[in-house]
């Protein structure tokens, strides 16, 4: 059974790419998942042990493959998932496209929901289209390419309406 809620703390993540860009998620993202209502992956796993422990320890999750993702973890998983938290209709899936004209394809896409969640470039990204759809990648807690962070989000649905939405970067790795 699909929980409701009425106020939702969310964990946004994508690209984690373990064990091949990292061998775990970093302590401080492990914490959040714990404290998150729902957990959001946004793809590219990579291998399905991630997936599993993930499923153990969050809460609740909404997950999606990634191009990287291949077939163990495509059979386990979406392309795109749709979900409604607090009054808040969500969609995720990995690839947008290019950044050129991204607010107007996904608008055509996915206009029937209030947030689309992807990934697939490690470039984090907020941005709210002309049609009221507003379009979040967290980036990458594990492969930050050639961002100057890795880097993860969090919000809160409620009442409707996504708030709270902040970025947060994680300490370079030594």
């Amino acid at each position: 059974m699909t929980p409701v809620y009425d106020q939702a703390r969310l964990l946004l993540i994508a690209d984690t790419h373990v064990p091949k860009r990292a061998r775990d998620l970093p302590p401080q993202l492990w914490d959040e998942v714990d404290s998150a209502d729902v957990v959001i992956h946004a793809g590219d796993w990579v291998a399905e042990p991630l997936l599993d422990q993930l499923e153990d320890r969050a809460a609740d999750l909404i997950a999606v493959y990634g191009n990287n993702d291949g077939p163990a973890l495509r059979r386990r998983l979406d392309e795109v998932a749709r979900r409604e938290l607090a009054g808040v209709k969500f969609a995720v899936v990995h690839e947008t496209g290019p950044s050129t004209g991204r607010e107007r394809r996904c608008s055509a896409l996915y206009g029937d929901v209030d947030v689309l969640v992807f990934g697939h470039s490690h470039i984090p990204w907020d941005t709210t289209t002309d049609t009221g759809l507003r379009l979040l990648n967290p980036g990458s807690p594990t492969d930050r390419r050639r961002q100057p962070y890795c880097t993860y989000l969090t919000a809160t649905a409620a009442e409707g309406s996504l708030r709270d939405v902040r970025l947060h970067r994680l300490p370079r790795r030594t």
